[in-house]
């Protein structure tokens, strides 16, 4: 048996095993100024160093309770990677963990990442990460720190993984926690800007299934690549939400995700509080027309499994309702009422008629728990 010591041709160096020191190093040099154009007060936003600092009494905090998310993009990567569209990924990450942290009445305070790959392609994992600083600014916190590993064998040539951590601020008494909500609360919807980053995995057997030419244009929208409208980021919705959170418009806020507007609404409701939705009370949008007839999906799966146009819900008092929809109105949002919250087992109705969302006959969705 040949002995490999025998026949190598020097010593061993990382780098032989496929793992590049230098490129890392290049990369941390690269983005170190994306890191630097997201600081905000209480963050330096400085990268190098084992760990990033954060002072909560800079930002403006007397007695803050810190809240943490974490999340990934999912299966939208494979999109990303398969057609060469890296640039927004990052923004789809931040979003999906800023979005989580908003609906706790939190303010974003400061982000990391983690990027992993088989081999480091210094060109993507700068897109990647430009996309991670833009949600970031968006959000309007800083990205303090993060990691980049390199593993090979770990992935398929070309792969990645994205994952994201960050925690935010919100004054003790002022965090939001669904106990405001009550009967008689009318139910806001906010819009989405396309499928968001849940529901992937069944975009892609769709896309497999029916042969899909990602190059062309959308036959819903014949302005925009197909590719194009499937990859469109998250919406980040901290900006507008903010102030009303600050001066107690808002009662309670469902993120709508994984689960859809079926499974997360009942997560921000008290015992004895059931949403109703009313299906009929906004236009489908083209991109979720299209993905339903592909798939010949019943509404009741629709309303679980994708966002139907819809990326967060406001709880708000009736008399609050009114205001509410003027300032985010203002702030750019597409608002519209979709429902109200009445008496009833904890949990959510999904209702709509002949017709809407391509129903046969009238249908009602529900989920109690």
């Amino acid at each position: 048996m040949n002995d490999p010591r025998q026949s190598s041709s020097g010593p061993y160096t990382y780098e032989q095993a496929g793992v590049s020191i230098e490129a890392g190093n290049r990369l941390v040099r690269a983005i170190a100024p994306l890191a630097k154009a997201t600081a905000r007060p209480g963050a330096t936003s400085e990268l190098g160093g084992f760990g990033g600092f954060f002072d909560p009494k800079a930002a403006g905090y007397s007695d803050p309770l810190l809240v943490a998310a974490n999340d990934g993009v999912g299966t939208k990567l494979k999109l990303a990677i398969e057609y060469d569209r890296h640039d927004s990924v990052g923004i789809d990450l931040v979003a999906m963990c800023v979005n989580d942290l908003i609906v706790q009445g939190a303010e974003p305070l400061f982000f990391l990442d983690y990027f992993a790959t088989g081999k480091l392609e210094e060109g993507v994992a700068e897109r990647v990460i430009a996309g991670i600083a833009e949600g970031c600014k968006h959000a309007g916190c800083a990205l303090i720190g993060g990691e980049t590993a390199e593993m090979p064998g770990m992935y398929a040539p070309g792969d990645y993984d994205l994952a994201g951590f960050c925690v935010g601020a919100v004054e003790r008494g002022e965090q939001l926690t669904g106990d405001r909500v009550a009967p008689g609360d009318v139910l806001v919807g906010l819009a989405s800007s396309g499928v968001h980053s849940n529901g992937y995995s069944l975009v892609r057997r769709l896309a497999a299934d029916f042969g899909w030419k990602m190059d062309r244009p959308a036959v819903f929208d014949r302005d925009r690549l197909l590719i194009d409208a499937l990859i469109e980021p998250t919406r980040i919705y901290v900006e507008s939400l903010l102030p009303l959170i600050r001066e107690g418009h808002v009662n309670a806020l469902a993120h709508i995700t994984g689960g859809g507007l079926l499974e997360n609404i009942p997560r921000i409701l008290p015992e004895g509080a059931h949403a109703h939705v009313d299906a009929d009370s906004w236009q489908q949008p083209r991109l979720m027309a299209f993905l339903q007839a592909q798939g010949n999906i019943e509404p009741e799966e629709l309303a679980r499994t994708f966002n139907c146009g819809v990326g967060m819900v406001l709880a708000v008092a009736p008399d609050r309702a009114g205001a509410v929809f003027e300032r985010l109105g203002t702030a750019g949002e597409t608002a519209f009422r979709v429902g109200e919250i009445v008496e009833g087992p904890r949990g959510c109705t999904v209702r709509g008629s002949r017709g809407t969302w391509s129903a046969r006959e009238p249908f009602e969705a529900v989920h109690n728990g």
